[in-house]
Order: structure tokens, then sequence, then C-alpha cells
């Protein structure tokens, strides 16, 4: 008697693929701070618009962190990171430059927008690419998140600048001092050009930035480290566009410096694949 009472059971049902929500919340959330500052900016609010990019920075640093404290990283985030990436850290800070100073000069204006803007996607497109393949403890070029510091700094501190000379005294007498003419948003357009094209470019030169990543696994550091942290807080709360300002400018200067100490000790500049975490690294080499 055949047995076609015992039939085998269904296949379970393939499980529907979904999406960290957390992790991928924070990245929202950084797109909306690019989103934010493009509209405050239209809007003529260019101090609402550069608190929108550093925003989106600071939610940046962290989506990436919660993904790995609670094992939710995926391909979907990655991919999500980088496009929020090129809105916050490509369009926004290339069109808020453009209206806040860049425009007067016409197509020189949208020319350094349009570069800083094409080089932050260039540049992402690399890092997507090259993660494999580069030294975890440096970047490949200026990261974007630093440029696009660099570009909203700078619009913050002369945004700064422009409130003092109306609501400070002493800055209404130096300019008396100086002949008393009042100083225009006009006056950095130049400036801002250069500031642009540099951080641009930049972000799509060989140079090595310092990634600070292997600092992430030290479970403790010494005092002096804290006591060091507390007063740089102190000091960037005394006049915080002014030193934040300086300190990324520092940063984005800090590559060349590396650049050429590494050249001048004979060591290779390129820093694809001279990590030692990597199993096969011949032929990757270059200067």
């Amino acid at each position: 008697m055949p047995d076609n009472d015992f039939s085998s059971p269904p296949p379970p049902r393939p499980r529907r693929k979904g999406i960290y929500v957390l992790p991928n919340m924070i990245t929202l959330a950084a797109l909306f701070g690019g989103f934010y500052a493009v509209v405050m900016a239209m809007n003529g609010h260019f101090g609402l618009a550069t608190a929108g990019i550093f925003a989106a920075m600071v939610l940046d640093s962290l989506d990436g962190r919660v993904a790995r404290m609670t094992h939710t990283q995926s391909a979907f985030g990655e991919q999500m990171d980088s496009l929020s990436d090129m809105v916050s850290f490509g369009a926004a800070p290339a069109l808020v430059a453009y209206m806040w100073a860049l425009q007067p000069l016409g197509k020189a204006g949208w020319f350094a927008a349009f570069v800083y803007c094409a080089c932050a996607a260039l540049r992402l497109a690399r890092f997507n690419v090259n993660t494999a393949v580069v030294d975890k403890r440096y970047f490949q070029g200026l990261p974007s998140p630093a440029a696009a510091a660099l570009v909203a700094g700078f619009i913050w501190l002369t945004s700064a600048m422009l409130e003092a000379q109306r609501d400070v005294p002493l800055f209404r007498e130096l300019l008396s001092m100086l002949g008393g003419q009042r100083v225009a948003r006009g006056d950095f357009s130049w400036l801002m050009f250069a500031i642009t094209l540099f951080a641009g470019l930049t972000m799509v030169t060989n140079t090595p930035y310092y990634s600070f990543k292997d600092m992430r696994g030290a479970r403790s550091v010494p005092f002096v480290v804290l006591v060091l942290a507390a007063l740089l807080i102190a000091v960037i709360s005394i006049e915080p566009a002014t030193i934040l300002f300086l300190l990324f400018v520092g940063y984005a200067l800090s590559g060349y410096v590396i650049y050429a100490w590494r050249k001048a000790k004979g060591e290779p500049v390129s820093i694809v694949s001279t990590s030692t975490d990597e199993p096969d690294e011949r032929g990757l080499h270059g200067d």
C-alpha cells in the first residue's frame, strides 16, 4: 500500500527583507538637515542654513556608530548614507555658498558652486568603491563633511561679522577708524569663491587625511586628554564661529602637511592598500 497519507510539509515562506529603522531614521534626519539648509538659504536665513549643515554633520557621525552598536548594518543603509551625504555635504553647501556670496560673480560664481558639488559626488563615489583597499587610518582626500564644514563655517563666520558691525560698538568704532565703510556680503565673494574651489578640489585629491578611526577602540585614555578636551570645549564656547572655522581650516591643511611629510621621508603618499588588514596588497602602492 503506497504511503500517501504522510505528505511533506510545505516549504517555508521566504522572509520579507525589511530595513532597520533606527540608523536609517538618523540618516533621514541628516538628509533633512541638508534640505533645511537649502530652504533657509533661499529665504535669506544663512545662520540657520549653516546650522542645518552642522546638524547634518553630527547626525552623519552617529548613524554608522548606532548601526554597529545595534548590529543593524545593511547595504541599504550604506547607500542611503551616501545619498544623504550628497545632499547635505555636496548640494547644500554649494547652493548656500552661491546664495550667500557667489551669486554676484555671475558665471564664475555658479562655476565654483558646481565644481564643489561635482567634486563631492566624485569623492563619495570613489569612497564607496575604495573602501576595501585604503588604509583605514586615513581618508583619501578631504572628507565631504569636513569640506562642507569649511564652506559653512566661513559663511557662519562672515554672517557673524556682518551682525557684529551692527550690534557691537567696538566693531563700529574699528570701522570708523578704517574709513567708516561698512562690510557687505559682496565683499566676501571672491574669498568665498576661493574657499569653495579649494574645498571641492581637495576632496578629489589623493591627499591623506587622518580619519581618527584607530581611536574608536580605545577603552581608556590618559587623564590629560579629558583636560584638553574640556579646554577645547571652553575655547570653542567663547567664539564658536571663529574657533570652529579655524579648526576646519587646520584640518583641511593638515592633509597637505601629511603628504609633504611622507614624501620627505620617502614613504608612499598614496593610502590605497597601505593597510595591513588587506590580504593582498601587491602592485597597489603608488606615489
